[in-house]
């Protein structure tokens, strides 16, 4: 990996940034660990959010004052879905500590060396891509198969384990055993899955990974069986004792199951750097998906010596490969209108594998990005592809053009209406003005239906298409007028499925309204946002007829923001659906809470310290019902600092500013007695 990959620490010195910081970097890594663990549905590169953890954890490192118990950093993957019952692990199936550099491996090599003797020896194994389970065998039978969960708590899964055919229902003894494995798909069933996908038109899985969690996680045991799962074990939870880890994995061999299958024993730190390189070089030949070599002590009696953080055990790590890069050629580019009506270019390649998946296309940003890497019809070019995510174009190998290469024109007309594009300017995209653009109503009712909006199961893409196509869809609205006989007369639909779509659809009507408000796609608004505004406003009505000035006004919402709900709902075009949809009756009622007082209007209010009955969320809670502003960091603009005790560099701050500085008591007499 080069300096610029990892060197991106830099010297901090003002605590408030730092604290702002952390709390924005807590949320992101939370939000993405949801989607990576929960949903099985990651949005980022395993290498992007590996930078976002270890910048929270240098952080952390360099200011351990600033850690708190619900930080990513001292919690296990992602919480259960509820679908199956919960299993309470008597040994925590803890994560393991990532490293991005070989000397990162040396350095543990050598910490261990030092303290227990150049003699320490190490287990080099290949880190699987998959989802990480307990198995636990009673006299030799299989008795309860679970996923890891938070680490603590994971998810009955036996079901489906069962239907897995490396797993044995009896081991070749009857010991009593937990053991740790990780399920995983195989290359050729993921492509065969796939082929079959695509055959019958439905959405394809995007990578091995996530269609091994996902299936394990299915209520369909017999659908479990058909995607021929496997699973490599590597580790004796509970109920065996041996002096070597290697050992262990001989007697799991011995016994029946399928152990994890590369896997060296090195003393020396030169063996441990040159087994992470044998890994790697073989990557593209393994049968299975892998993202780093782990190294672990073989020692088991060093081990607990050396022990463990809340997290993470402290005698291994597991290096991470940097994003695996192919190179490829541009076959031609295409275009694509999303559901703002911005048009971008599609790359479409060479089909080759990166990192789990068949890559035949990836996105660009917009055409300046694409004038900005000179990418040209015929190019040979470099992709990668860390994990999870669509692919980008790494660069254009430049060197090996001879001639034949076309510079691709930018379109002035919309490729599916033929409507004249527009370019703001502000803007960098280019954009299709016709809000009748098919291309434009497939995608705002794909991303209408989608997990994060309104979350109508079993309404896919090819739904979706079909339903357009037929003319039963001209709007998100329309969907709730959909009946029983428009899905069951669609090709390949049966009694149930139709009814089960239906169901989908009329259960979203109760919906949150922030939900409703992010799947009608209003531009520059997300998710956040979204909650902002059905938080603030008593209904749908009345965020349509809130002015510029009102929205603007709203905590954590911009001008542009603003400016975007407004033109929105000015829209003839949007009238008409939330007019369909009130009929349809789906919710359109807000979540606005009643406040107490508009005492603290216009009020930015700060807290620092502790307080004895009274924690941080409920003053911040007191303060918005009182109509006024929660603020983390100190400012000019800071109206009230309320210190407890222990309080931090923020009182410091606000003395120099000369910001009021007030007591819990004296802020609760404000609010009870109505005195500013």
């Amino acid at each position: 990996m080069d300096n610029e990959q990892i060197n991106f620490f830099g010297k901090e010195d003002n605590i408030e940034d730092l604290k702002e910081e952390l709390k924005k970097l807590r949320e992101e890594i939370e939000y993405h660990n949801k989607l990576y663990y929960e949903q099985d549905e990651p949005e980022i590169s395993d290498f992007e959010y590996d930078k976002l953890t270890r910048r929270l954890k240098e952080i952390e490192r360099l200011h351990p004052e600033l850690i708190t118990k619900n930080s990513p950093t001292q919690k296990v993957g992602g919480k259960n879905k509820n679908i199956f019952s919960q299993v309470v692990h008597d040994v925590q199936m803890q994560s393991l500590q990532d490293v991005f550099t070989l000397e990162e491996v040396e350095s543990f090599v050598d910490k261990v060396h030092e303290e227990f003797g150049k003699n320490t020896s190490f287990s080099v194994e290949t880190k699987i891509d998959g989802l990480s389970v307990s198995l636990e065998y009673v006299d030799g039978k299989l008795v309860r198969g679970s996923t890891r969960g938070d680490g603590f708590v994971g998810e009955d899964v036996t079901a489906n384990i069962m239907q897995i055919k490396d797993i044995p229902h009896s081991l070749n003894t009857n010991d009593t055993v937990e053991v740790r494995g990780e399920v995983y798909l195989p290359r050729k069933e993921f492509e065969k899955i796939n082929e079959e996908l695509l055959k019958n038109k439905k959405q394809q899985l995007s990578n091995p990974r996530n269609a091994a969690a996902g299936t394990l996680r299915q209520l369909d045991s017999e659908l479990v069986k058909k995607r021929n799962l496997s699973i490599f074990v590597f580790n004796i939870q509970k109920g065996m004792n041996f002096s070597k880890h290697s050992e262990g994995l001989d007697y799991l061999q011995n016994a029946g199951l399928k152990t994890i299958a590369v896997r060296y024993v090195c003393t020396t730190k030169d063996e441990v750097i040159e087994a992470i390189k044998n890994i790697g070089k073989m990557r593209d030949d393994l049968e299975y998906d892998i993202d780093g070599a782990v190294v672990k002590l073989d020692d088991i009696q060093i081990r607990q010596e050396m022990g463990q953080t809340v997290k993470v055990p402290k005698w291994a790590v597991a290096y991470k490969y940097p994003p695996e890069q192919k190179e490829t050629k541009v076959l031609d580019i295409a275009l694509q209108v999303g559901r703002t009506g911005q048009v971008t270019p599609v790359v479409i390649l060479e089909p080759v594998r990166v990192a789990g998946s068949i890559i035949s296309k990836t996105t660009l940003h917009n055409f300046d990005f694409m004038k900005e890497k000179d990418i040209r019809i015929g190019d040979r070019v470099i992709i990668q592809k860390a994990g999870d995510v669509i692919p980008e174009v790494n660069r254009v190998l430049i060197e090996k053009r001879d001639g034949a290469e076309k510079e691709y024109e930018i379109p002035k007309y919309c490729p599916v209406c033929g409507e004249e594009l527009e370019r703001a300017e502000d803007e960098v995209a280019l954009r299709c003005s016709n809000s009748e653009c098919p291309a434009q109503i497939y995608r705002s009712i794909t991303h209408f239906v989608s997990r994060d909006c309104m979350d109508i199961s079993g309404m896919g893409e090819s739904i979706v298409d079909t339903l357009i196509e037929k003319g039963l869809l001209q709007d998100v609205a329309d969907i709730y007028y959909l009946n029983y006989n428009d899905i069951y007369n669609l090709d390949g639909f049966k009694e149930k499925s139709a009814e089960n779509i239906i169901l989908a659809i009329q259960n979203t009507k109760n919906n949150s309204l922030d939900k409703l408000i992010f799947g009608l796609g209003i531009r520059h608004i997300g998710k956040k946002a979204s909650k902002i505004l059905a938080q603030n406003f008593d209904d749908i009505d009345e965020i349509a007829n809130a002015s510029i000035e009102e929205l603007n006004a709203l905590n954590d919402f911009g001008e542009i923001m603003a400016i975007s709900v407004y033109n929105f709902f000015k829209k003839d075009e949007t009238k008409k659906i939330i007019e369909k949809l009130r009929n349809a009756g789906v919710n359109l009622k807000g979540s606005k809470e009643e406040k107490k007082s508009d005492i603290l209007a216009d009020k930015t209010i700060c807290i620092t310290g502790s307080f004895d009955n009274y924690s941080r969320d409920e003053i911040v809670k007191m303060i918005e019902e009182n109509s006024g502003k929660a603020s983390t960091s100190v400012s000019k603009k800071t109206s009230y600092l309320i210190a407890g005790e222990a309080a931090g560099s923020k009182l410091n701050k606000a003395n120099e500013l000369g910001i009021s500085v007030i007591s819990i008591d004296e802020f609760l007499n404000i609010i009870k007695e109505g005195k500013k």
